[in-house]
């Protein structure tokens, strides 16, 4: 387990040995406003729903350009009315965004890369006679899609002293579910998330 470890700080070492090129290792976390995108007629009963992320990115950055994957715990899902009642719909994923970056004044920076998602959680409102209003909230895990891809689109700010600022919008590409939990008639779902996110590099190479 040590070489891997030692051989990867070299690399990095090495990277950064060249003063225009800057290798940093940072933490992240932020709260999430996601909702569930369909063009079914249900959509709209879905509104967003307040969750966080956390988690950890790599930095390599070459004068104006970067590239920064992270790997990323994230709420999200939507709330929905039903039948005058308010449910939330909760989705877990562990995703792993891969973010190439275009710098340009201050620390400004633009942000585009696709995002590669695997669920861990997966709870919907679906039919239930037991309940009051014909629906509960159920696990549907075993009906969703055991992974998401999405479309990472975002701005960001690189600040002294190792801060960082981003404000990122997660575009769903592939629908949530492989079976559709019943009465909800959301076969095309997918996921769309906005995020902001302070961050922290607390180890970093070069400039």
């Amino acid at each position: 387990m040590k070489k891997p470890l030692i051989l990867a700080a070299l690399f990095f070492i090495a990277l950064a040995a060249n003063a225009q090129v800057q290798v940093a290792l940072g933490l992240k976390a932020g709260p999430n406003f996601a909702s569930i995108d369909t063009k079914a007629s249900a959509g709209q009963n879905y509104k967003n729903r307040t969750g966080f992320h956390a988690g950890a990115f790599a930095l390599v950055k070459l004068t104006k350009f970067g590239i920064q994957p992270e790997i990323i715990f994230s709420q999200q899902g939507s709330k929905v009315t039903i039948n005058s009642k308010d449910f939330e719909s909760n989705f877990t994923y562990i995703n792993i965004p891969v973010m190439f970056k275009l710098y340009t004044i201050a620390g400004l920076n633009l942000q585009v890369g696709p995002q590669f998602g695997f669920v861990s959680k997966a709870e919907t409102p679906i039919t239930d006679q037991l309940a009051p209003s014909g629906y509960s909230v159920q696990d549907v895990k075993d009906k969703a899609k055991s992974s998401d891809i999405s479309l990472g689109l975002g701005l960001g700010w690189d600040l002294p002293f190792g801060l960082t600022i981003d404000g990122r919008y997660n575009l769903g590409l592939s629908k949530m579910f492989d079976q559709v939990p019943p009465g909800l008639q959301t076969a095309d779902a997918k996921n769309q998330v906005f995020q902001l996110s302070l961050g922290y590099k607390f180890i970093k190479f070069g400039k």
